[in-house]
């Protein structure tokens, strides 16, 4: 559905009218289209003293032929600010943070980026360093909502030993990938992460399930995991068998007709996958879900019932059938669909917001056990996503979901998709046990 209130502020006449009354500023979000630049402009890159990622950073990005800075010049406009925070140990050293950002605010081309570097709060040596760290998310939150214009701002934590681990994600966030994500902390571990013979086809050679893919956000994780390279087997129930038919062929892929809240499903699935030629898979989206809404006192239980069912025992079921069964492959990947409503709650969705938190449970979990065989399991988080779902919306909270959060505007089922394509690629081997949320950073929830 269409925003009109975005196509009416992005108007000659609009602008003026939006600034004079100060309503809310959707600006044109910077989407990746192929063969743009990572970057709008020059990178600065600048680092406390101590710092650990500076140098390695630095040359990665050079790699992909951005150009990098450490010295702002007066009129330069950035791409990307970029600041190495892992040599702040101490409360008074957050000024370094001050002295790099003031200057340069208001350097930044729209839709440009902002990546604050640091050390995970838990692997530092001494209280006094794990406070000052975890500093560093007021700071970046706070920054994704004052410099608008579409600009995003992240918070990294990489782990030492993790230096060379960042790549990957550099590049989802310096790109037009990211457009929707902003205010998130993403934790980047130790694993190998191998970069993709081709960046631009990060996923050849792999195979990629994708469930409740016949619409919406569904379909266009399939198109983009097949544009990046991968086969993609199309799920969803048998319902559903036309649309899904039209998604598996627009992805050069096959659909699977399959309802998972059935009894013997996970099964079906194993056996499905263990039959075909590559005898396996390699990346797993769980997708699938539904909503069936109304306060918990006017709930009946076939409506509790069915949410969890589809939304949370679905993927533990399948999970556990083919993890026994070593279908998911070593260096594989699992991703999980679940909502800013399981991390802030929604009145009227006490089945959905409880599910989704237990897909946020279910990451967290399992992540870890999964570690030693090279297996990575993450979760995106959507916020106001625009689908036909949200458009029969009433139209009052269709445009609050619009409206709250840092972008002024309701984020694109492509946005999803590029995050979990992200999580999906080999050089994202070290990051596991996130929940990134994509929802423009709204002003619900952490």
């Amino acid at each position: 559905m269409a925003d009109r209130y975005a196509n009416f502020a992005n108007s000659g006449v609009g602008r003026a009218v939006v600034k004079r009354l100060g309503l809310p500023d959707p600006p044109r979000l910077r989407r990746y289209r192929a063969g743009d630049p990572l970057t709008t402009g020059p990178v600065l890159l600048g680092a406390a003293p101590g710092g650990r990622l500076a140098d390695p950073v630095r040359k990665q990005l050079e790699s992909t032929g951005i150009e990098v800075t450490e010295t702002g010049t007066e009129g330069t406009r950035h791409g990307a600010l970029i600041f190495d925070a892992t040599g702040i140990a101490d409360s008074t050293q957050l000024r370094s943070l001050f002295d790099f950002f003031h200057p340069y605010a208001r350097s930044l081309h729209s839709s440009g980026r902002v990546i604050v570097l640091g050390t995970q709060p838990e692997l530092t040596t001494g209280p006094r360093e794990a406070t000052a760290q975890r500093s560093l998310e007021g700071l970046t939150r706070s920054i994704g909502k004052e410099f608008g214009r579409g600009v995003t701002a992240q918070l990294v934590y990489v782990a030492p030993g993790g230096e060379n681990g960042v790549e990957s994600t550099l590049r989802f966030l310096l790109s037009g990938r990211s457009a929707y994500v902003s205010g998130q902390v993403i934790r980047i571990g130790t694993a190998s992460a191998p970069a993709p013979a081709d960046w631009e086809k990060p996923l050849a050679g792999k195979l990629a399930l994708v469930t409740g893919a016949a619409r919406g956000i569904g379909a266009s994780i399939a198109g983009i995991l097949a544009r990046d390279g991968a086969e993609v087997i199309a799920l969803d129930v048998p319902g559903a068998g036309d649309a899904l038919a039209d998604v598996a062929n627009k992805a050069k892929g096959r659909a699977l007709q399959l309802d998972l809240t059935a009894e013997d499903s996970p099964a079906r699935l194993a056996g499905y996958l263990a039959a075909g030629p590559h005898g396996g898979v390699d990346i797993v989206v769980h997708n699938a879900g539904i909503t069936r809404d109304k306060t918990i006192a006017r709930m009946d239980e076939s409506r509790w019932d069915s949410v969890i069912g589809v939304n949370l025992t679905a993927p533990e079921r399948v999970n556990d059938v083919l993890l026994e069964q070593g279908l998911i492959k070593r260096g594989g990947r699992i991703v999980g669909v679940a909502s800013i409503a399981g991390i802030a709650g929604n009145r009227g969705q006490t089945n959905y917001a409880t599910s989704k938190a237990g897909v946020i449970g279910l990451v967290q979990s399992t992540a870890p056990a999964l570690a030693e065989r090279g297996i990575t399991f993450n979760a995106v988080a959507p916020g106001f996503i625009e689908t036909a779902m949200t458009a029969k919306m009433p139209i009052g909270l269709r445009e609050a979901g619009r409206r709250l959060n840092s972008m002024s505007q309701g984020g694109l089922p492509v946005d999803v998709a590029e995050t979990i394509a992200w999580f999906a690629s080999p050089g994202s081997a070290a990051i596991t046990g996130n929940v990134v949320r994509v929802c423009g950073q709204s002003l619900l929830g952490a």
